[in-house]
């Protein structure tokens, strides 16, 4: 069907249309985190002397990895359209499997990390199969899986190892590799860098490769859109879903490994409470809750905005309990913004 334009007014295509770079500026999902990074580093930078030295940044650099590996896999969930509450405890979960694994065979480490992986990525087929099949909203689904897991992973601990956690594996043939590869130091320009601030660039730069430049970033956009569109037009729905549940699990898998060759041993009650830090991080990133809308490099950008305002309370020398205020107004602040943004972005259009 072909659409007539009115009397007098030539029909143009919007995708044929000029766009100036402040245009193309002010449509970028990251410019709020952008805007509000910046101004939470020029804070920190007056309120505390130390905030500016080079430990403390790679400090705060690694405190914003451990939450951006996993914010990444999750802001491109939510671009899909989902979401997944169970992303925390399965952080804790993989880690329990591969300590478990290594010390109850007395096998080579990376046995328990090849088994962690594959039981990890179970998990996500696990919770895509299930929301695509039932059809019910990921919130119930994930939040089934977030209550099992935790279960699991506090009762086979207390099964297996008669306390709250795993047995240390430290001393155990395959360690010093594994732990040179998950949570090992490298010095850059005389400061000392965790390796997961290595893992979380990478993984940033394979997720914004995937969004822009292959058909299943197209495909995470068309549905998050609007599934049923999607669908019409070909795009294989529930593979998509299935295969983010999948990449939410892989990092979870790598979080995991670096959570258990940080400390040997591994406590069966964390990560509960961590899922909402990577959703509210790919919020303040830029990413709708509606979905079709974000990108990962806006969560990289919200997960850096938490390491500097969790360690720059520290360096400042104040109560750490004011971080929960300021994790509100920012998550408030940046949707506003962003939603400012969108609107001025339409309305020129």
């Amino acid at each position: 069907m072909s659409s007539t334009a009115p009397p007098g007014i030539d029909h143009v295509d919007e995708r044929l249309l000029r766009t100036t770079p402040l245009k193309k500026l002010l449509a970028r999902p990251e410019l709020g985190s952008v805007v509000g990074a910046i101004a939470v580093f020029v804070f920190f930078s007056v309120a505390a002397d130390s905030f500016l030295r080079p430990a403390s940044l790679g400090t705060v650099l690694y405190a914003a990895s451990t939450i951006g590996i996993m914010a990444v896999p999750v802001a491109l969930l939510m671009i899909g359209g989902e979401f997944d509450l169970s992303a925390g405890v399965l952080v804790t979960s993989s880690a329990l499997v591969s300590s478990m694994v290594s010390y109850q065979l007395t096998a080579n480490v990376w046995v328990g990390v090849g088994v962690s992986l594959l039981v990890t990525l179970a998990i996500g087929v696990f919770n895509g199969f299930m929301l695509t099949r039932t059809k019910l909203p990921s919130f119930i689904i994930t939040l089934g899986t977030f209550l099992m897991l935790t279960g699991l992973n506090l009762g086979l601990t207390k099964l297996i190892s008669g306390t709250v956690s795993t047995k240390s594996i430290a001393d155990m043939e395959g360690f010093p590799s594994a732990r040179k590869l998950f949570a090992s130091q490298v010095t850059v320009g005389g400061v000392e860098l965790k390796v997961t601030i290595l893992w979380w660039l990478g993984l940033v730069a394979l997720a914004t490769w995937i969004l822009l430049r292959t058909r299943f970033g197209n495909w995470i956009f068309a549905v998050g859109g609007g599934a049923d569109a999607a669908r019409a037009v070909g795009v294989p729905v529930y593979r998509t879903k299935i295969g983010l549940y999948m990449g939410v699990a892989f990092c979870a898998w790598i979080s995991g490994q670096h959570l258990l060759f940080s400390f040997d041993v591994v406590q069966s009650g964390e990560g509960v409470g961590n899922e909402l830090i990577y959703i509210i991080a790919a919020v303040i990133g830029g990413c709708l809750i509606t979905g079709g809308y974000g990108s990962a490099i806006g969560s990289a950008v919200g997960a850096l905005i938490f390491g500097m305002t969790s360690k720059g309370i520290v360096y400042a020398e104040w109560n750490p309990d004011w971080f929960k205020f300021f994790l509100g107004a920012m998550l408030l602040l940046a949707t506003l913004l962003n939603a400012w943004i969108r609107k001025r972005v339409e309305a020129t259009k």
